[in-house]
C-alpha cells in the first residue's frame, strides 16, 4: 500500500500550476458536495430507517471514505471526518429547500467538473484519476493536507 505523502506528492504532480490549483479549491469541495447530495436523495430500504435515522447511502459511502483516510493518515482521517460530517449537515440542509436536491446535486456536479477539466487544460496534464481511480478520493485529502501544512500540523 502506497503511503499518504507518496499518494499526495503524486497528485501534486499534475497540479502545479496556481490557475489549477485555485480551481481545485473551488471544484473538489463542490464535487464532493454534489456527490453526497446524489448519494443522500437515493430512497433508502426501510432496513436502513430501521437502524438510524442517519443511515444512507451517502453516509455509508463517506464512513467507507474517512475509514480508508484512516488508514492512510489517523489525523488526515480525523480531518475528513470533520469535513465528512460538514457535508452532512450542509447537504441535509441542502434538501430541505425547495429545489431538488438531486438536480441542485446534478447541476454543481457538471459545472464542478467542467471547471477541473478546465483546470487540466490550463496545467496541461490530464487529472490523475486516469491514471488510478483511487486518485478521486485523494483531490480531497490532498486540500486537507494543504490547510494542515499551512496550520503546521503534522499528518
Amino acid at each position: 500500500m502506497r503511503t499518504v505523502q507518496n499518494w499526495l506528492a503524486e497528485y501534486g504532480e499534475s497540479h502545479r500550476n496556481p490557475v489549477n490549483k485555485a480551481i481545485h479549491w473551488i471544484c473538489v469541495p463542490l464535487i464532493m458536495l454534489s456527490l453526497v447530495g446524489l448519494l443522500w436523495d437515493i430512497p433508502r430500504p426501510d432496513s436502513f430507517v430501521a437502524l438510524s435515522p442517519y443511515l444512507n447511502w451517502a453516509t455509508l459511502a463517506l464512513t467507507a471514505a474517512v475509514l480508508y483516510y484512516f488508514a492512510l493518515s489517523v489525523r488526515l482521517g480525523a480531518g475528513m471526518l470533520v469535513v465528512a460530517m460538514a457535508l452532512c449537515i450542509l447537504v441535509q440542509t441542502l434538501a430541505a429547500l425547495p429545489w431538488a436536491l438531486w438536480i441542485m446535486s446534478v447541476t454543481i456536479f457538471v459545472g464542478a467538473w467542467i471547471g477541473q477539466f478546465i483546470g487540466h487544460e490550463i496545467e496541461g496534464k490530464k487529472p490523475s484519476f486516469f491514471k488510478d481511480l483511487q486518485f478521486l478520493l485523494i483531490g480531497p485529502l490532498w486540500l486537507l493536507a494543504a490547510v494542515y501544512r499551512g496550520l503546521r500540523v503534522a499528518y
